[in-house]
């Protein structure tokens, strides 16, 4: 399938990142009980120096695409004689097979949530700009009332501790909660209509 096909060329283009990309699944997942502290003091840490620093937005965007330059030129070249050159276990091999495969699945969930946006404009207008007025409206609101660097830092951690929530269910665990409480609230609701 085409799944399958882009999953393949995404392995092939991300070889050289294997070994590092296996590293931060495991830090991502919370395979040590020190990892989420060590996200969180990282995180912490860098947007300290941020802060401090004080960067204007185009010095920011500029040294963060650098540095991903660097990374993108010097990660397979380094990565090797870091890791050493041994060759993959199978489970390693399909763990990173996994993970491509994630990644694939990602990109078409966002590209599929764009389509259906257009969709949605073609198809019922009205409603399309009332949503999207709306949305930016609320957006617009919740940055003027948190400070920009506070705001991109809750929003990176929240980002990098998702996979660790999940992994261990406990997104799950409190979705389930809030769900039991609003059938609650609800049945309520019916008994006093009633």
């Amino acid at each position: 399938s085409n799944i399958l096909v882009e999953t393949a060329g995404l392995e092939e283009q991300l070889q050289g990142w294997g070994e590092v990309m296996l590293m931060v699944d495991k830090v991502l997942r919370w395979e040590r009980a020190w990892f989420p502290p060590a996200i969180m003091g990282v995180v912490s840490l860098l947007f300290l120096i941020i802060y401090y620093l004080d960067p204007s937005v185009l010095s920011g965007v500029s040294c963060f695409v650098m540095f991903l330059c660097l990374a993108d030129y010097l990660v397979p070249i380094l990565a090797p004689r870091v890791f050493g050159s041994n060759k993959w276990t199978t489970e390693q091999q399909q763990r990173f097979h996994e993970i491509c495969s994630n990644l694939v699945k990602t990109r078409r969930r966002a590209v599929g949530w764009w389509k259906r946006l257009f969709t949605l404009k073609e198809e019922k207008p009205k409603m399309y700009f009332m949503t999207m007025i709306i949305s930016l409206a609320a957006v617009a609101w919740v940055g003027q009332q948190v400070h920009n660097l506070l705001l991109t830092y809750l929003i990176v951690t929240f980002v990098l501790l998702l996979p660790g929530l999940n992994q261990h269910g406990i997104i799950s665990k409190y979705i389930g909660m809030a769900k039991r409480e609003i059938n609650k609230l609800l049945k309520q609701k019916e008994k006093k209509n009633e």
